[in-house]
């Protein structure tokens, strides 16, 4: 059988490029696209390494633990040894997971591209079976770009998750229970009282207003009538003005509770030092939180034991 050394070799050197840029973008690291394509290089020598000498140390598992070293040391250099063991078993995460999803697709797809019974797709050369070829050239990069993808949003939804915490809110006399999530881009205080303004949506703040007091509380809103506010509630509401992420100005209706409680670790924060702004509108569409909390409170509030 021929084999086309140099279609092979091109071929491993573009899919070690990519899984060195997906083990540099999980491990967030600054190389440069320089090394990156050096060691993707250094990589791809293991294949006529492996032809040309098939019985050498380097085709031993200890062998290609010690060359995995090398990739990883000429992509990445050597900072510590920490640092070099947490890319190398990125490199290996990314491999497995890459070759497991390439396997999880050809089976899933094993039928429809089967061999006919004829033998017509039997054709092969020495470039290999041309549907393996091809599987290969398009699910690698499909199969890279779905597990950065979704490495990406488990990282944002992992330090989403780290920051939500219990919260509890009472408005006349009335508590009800929450999830909170600290907004370090939350900032907005009352310009009069200088007190945070935390934001809640309406899915949670209904709970505390009849449905008729909710229109009212809406209508209120979208005219700045102020007389149309449901009675028992005027002396709780608020108005506050605050500029918007494109810069225009305009106001936010705010509640003033009786206290607030947030349960962080093991410790309970409570507070009555704070403005709720009404969010006439869901805040998440997974229903995860309903409560913007504003990271000042942490430092204004009284803190107890849980």
């Amino acid at each position: 059988m021929t084999i086309y050394l140099d279609a092979v070799w091109l071929l491993n050197f573009f899919l070690d490029m990519m899984l060195l840029m997906l083990t540099q973008a999980l491990a967030r690291d600054s190389t440069g696209k320089i090394r990156i394509v050096f060691g993707a290089f250094i990589a791809s020598l293991l294949v006529p390494l492996s032809i040309f000498y098939p019985d050498s140390f380097f085709t031993s598992v200890a062998g290609k633990l010690i060359y995995s070293i090398v990739i990883i040391v000429c992509t990445f250099q050597f900072r510590s040894i920490y640092q070099l063991t947490k890319l190398l078993l990125l490199f290996y995460f990314t491999t497995f997971a890459i070759g497991g999803g390439l396997i999880a697709t050809h089976f899933l797809l094993q039928n429809p591209v089967g061999l006919s019974s004829s033998g017509i797709l039997t054709f092969n050369s020495g470039y290999g079976d041309p549907i393996s070829w091809v599987f290969i050239v398009i699910g690698f990069p499909l199969v890279w770009l779905f597990t950065k993808t979704r490495m990406d949003k488990h990282a944002v939804e992992k330090i989403r998750y780290d920051q939500l915490c219990p919260v509890a809110i009472k408005i006349k006399n009335k508590i009800y229970s929450t999830t909170g999530y600290i907004d370090s881009g939350n900032q907005l205080t009352d310009p009069l009282t200088k007190k945070p303004v935390i934001i809640c949506d309406e899915h949670f703040l209904k709970q505390w207003f009849t449905s008729d007091e909710w229109e009212l509380l809406e209508l209120s809103h979208e005219s700045l009538d102020f007389e149309k506010l449901p009675k028992g509630w005027e002396k709780r509401i608020h108005i506050i003005p605050f500029q918007g992420v494109e810069g225009n100005r305009t106001f936010m209706m705010a509640i003033k509770p009786d206290n607030l409680e947030i349960a962080l670790g093991d410790q309970k924060i409570v507070t009555s030092k704070i403005l709720i702004g009404i969010q006439f509108a869901e805040l998440t569409k997974d229903q995860s939180y309903h409560c913007l909390l504003h990271p000042q409170i942490i430092k204004l509030a009284t803190v107890h034991s849980a």
